[in-house]
């Protein structure tokens, strides 16, 4: 009898060990595997800055037509949120403190604040002699930093709006700056240069300005569009031609590149139910991809905190 226990115990114990090995290797499968979230064609080719708000909806901008943001619900219902006014077209979005919506207005030079439940839309801060606010990253004190590239000579510069809106220019004589992203401890901003394949951090000091300036990564080929951070400080960078989603640590290591379906990814977020799941917009394509990933992103952490 009792060695009949033993029996089913190793037994038990075995197929215990069996299963768990089996959901380990489905759950690593599963990582990393890029899908398609929206049809191709469902945004125009100038689908960008993908942002996700508290209860999980997924925004991007110029869906169907330009100049609209586009809403895609947890359950995939896509429609348009908004319709922008004044020939204003948006590019970045992110999400602030109090859960306003703030879109970079590339072609009237604005950062555009929309309140979520009215949406009403109201410039939050402007600067014409801004070529356009690409796109925007937003401090935990709700202080914004806009990279501001000019295509046609290759050149950019990176821009600082406190929480009242005054908008300066911080640094100039740059590269194309596009990506432009804050540590999950708020002591560092990170920018990428498009054209120069580069990618600068910068210690933020507590006004707001920017020092010690060091080239995290650079690379060989291929370009740099949105990149963000997950909660451990890596960043998530879509490299623009070359079709793939690059993992950089904090250290400016390349730990893994993702595959997608699509060739032009501009931008990404976190999202879903675990903020481990990795929405990138897709210019070639006109759509969205998504796949998932083992670590939380940090705005989604702050808003679930």
């Amino acid at each position: 009898m009792i060695k009949n226990l033993i029996r089913i115990n190793s037994l038990l114990s075995l197929c215990l060990a069996y299963c768990i090995n089996v959901v380990a290797q489905k759950t690593e499968i599963d990582l990393f595997v890029s899908k398609t979230l929206t049809a191709p064609g469902s945004f125009t080719s100038g689908v960008e800055g993908p942002a996700v708000d508290k209860d999980g909806n997924l925004y991007a901008v110029n869906f169907q037509k330009q100049g609209t943001i586009g809403k895609i619900t947890p359950t995939g219902e896509a429609s348009i949120f908004l319709e922008l006014a004044n020939g204003s077209i948006g590019n970045g979005i992110r999400f602030g403190k109090k859960g306003h919506m703030y879109i970079a207005d590339y072609t009237n030079h604005n950062i555009l604040e929309v309140d979520m439940q009215s949406r009403q839309i109201k410039t939050f801060a402007h600067d014409s002699t801004m070529v356009q606010p690409n796109d925007i990253a937003i401090t935990r004190n709700n202080t914004f930093y806009a990279s501001n590239p000019y295509w046609k000579a290759s050149t950019g510069s990176i821009w600082y709006a406190n929480r009242s809106g005054k908008i300066k220019m911080l640094e100039g004589n740059m590269g194309t700056t596009n990506g432009i992203e804050v540590s999950p401890d708020n002591k560092l901003l990170y920018v990428n240069e498009s054209v120069q394949r580069k990618v600068w951090a910068y210690r933020i000091k507590h006004n707001g300005k920017l020092r010690n300036k060091k080239l995290l990564i650079e690379f060989t080929d291929y370009g740099m569009d949105g990149m963000r951070c997950d909660s451990k400080g890596n960043l998530y960078i879509a490299r623009y031609g070359k079709g793939v989603v690059a993992i950089i640590s904090s250290e400016g290591k390349l730990i893994r590149e993702v595959k997608l379906i699509g060739q032009k990814p501009t931008n990404v977020a976190f999202g879903g139910v675990d903020g481990k799941t990795v929405y990138i917009t897709m210019q070639d394509t006109g759509n969205i991809e998504y796949f998932r990933t083992d670590t939380a992103g940090q705005e989604w952490m702050l808003m679930h905190q």
